[in-house]
């Protein structure tokens, strides 16, 4: 709808590819992107930000939390910067919901993306938040023909989806004060039970600045499929659930700067409201174990146990 006041768009590399794929789409139809870099936890700077504005820019897209790594940007100071410069703010806000506080208000935030199933809601439907006022934004046509949703999405709509992200939205803020600090204890009990008993570990995302559910560490000298496979009673994954089909590494971990080969023994963790005590101990022991059974068999880690630098190594095949 804002075509015609410019054609600059500002996101940022380690959006989901519902974000970065659409930019893409729009770069093909001549519309210049931004992507600014972010730090090594994955948050972005709001003075990038606020220098990467233009004249041309119509609208700024950064995601509340990273799906993979569960860092959390500033949302505030962003928002803050759009508003001066009258550029509309866009957020993937899908992992923040049901984890972190949001306020549209407070955050600056004219569009907000959610979706029902990250707050266990029904799969398949979800929600845009479009500020009315101070700006009211106004938004083209998605699907024509009906006029449903004023004019943006034509379609006869799928009321027991909405009916149950409603619902399922309605629990969330009711539970909210108690489920939150739990779940956040249980990820912390995670993280404490595995670098309590492995060396070579690292955490990826911020360290305090992140989701309470989620947890992502890079294990040294092991590979990640390989330490999926040693722990299938565990649902876990490597990179972001949506890519997981891929072999490469998470684009996301690549570009917060973690090597290659670290970026390939990367696992996430995500706790839940239904997760117990009992399923972190047996996590714990899990991972634990099968780290400790994979490295046995690596000369990798022996090797860098015994203090010789693998980077010198001059390796030859035969």
């Amino acid at each position: 709808m804002y075509a015609e006041k410019g054609n600059h768009i500002i996101t940022t590399p380690i959006e989901h590819k519902a974000v970065l794929d659409t930019c893409e789409h729009l770069e093909r139809k001549g519309y210049k992107i931004t992507y600014l870099e972010v730090d090594q936890y994955g948050q972005v700077s709001p003075e990038a930000v606020r220098n990467a504005i233009t004249d041309k820019t119509i609208l700024v897209s950064v995601m509340m939390a990273n799906n993979e790594i569960g860092t959390i940007n500033p949302m505030a100071e962003i928002g803050k910067i759009c508003k001066e410069k009258g550029v509309l703010f866009h957020t993937d806000a899908v992992q923040a919901v049901g984890k972190v506080e949001v306020d549209v208000q407070k955050m600056g935030i004219d569009l907000l993306s959610l979706t029902a199933h990250k707050f266990y809601g029904p799969k398949g439907v979800g929600a845009l938040y479009v500020r009315r006022k101070n700006p009211r934004v106004r938004l083209s046509a998605l699907i024509h023909g009906g006029g449903h949703e004023r004019g943006m999405r034509s379609g006869t709509l799928n009321v027991p989806g909405i009916v149950g992200l409603g619902k399922a939205a309605e629990l969330m803020v009711r539970n909210f004060s108690t489920e939150i600090p739990r779940i956040k204890r249980l990820r912390d009990k995670l993280w404490d039970g595995i670098r309590n008993n492995l060396d070579e570990i690292y955490l990826n995302g911020h360290p305090t600045e992140r989701l309470p559910n989620n947890l992502n560490v890079s294990f040294a000298y092991v590979e990640g499929e390989s330490l999926m496979m040693g722990m299938k009673e565990l649902a876990v994954s490597s990179g972001s659930a949506c890519t997981s089909a891929s072999l490469e590494p998470s684009y996301v971990l690549k570009a917060i700067g973690v090597g290659e080969d670290l970026a390939h023994t990367s696992i996430r963790f995500s706790i839940g409201r239904f997760t117990t005590d009992e399923e972190i101990d047996f996590a714990i022991n899990k991972v634990v174990g099968t780290v400790r059974k994979l490295r046995d068999l690596s000369p990798l880690y022996e090797m860098a146990k015994e203090g010789i630098d693998l980077k010198s190594v001059a390796w030859t095949g035969h």
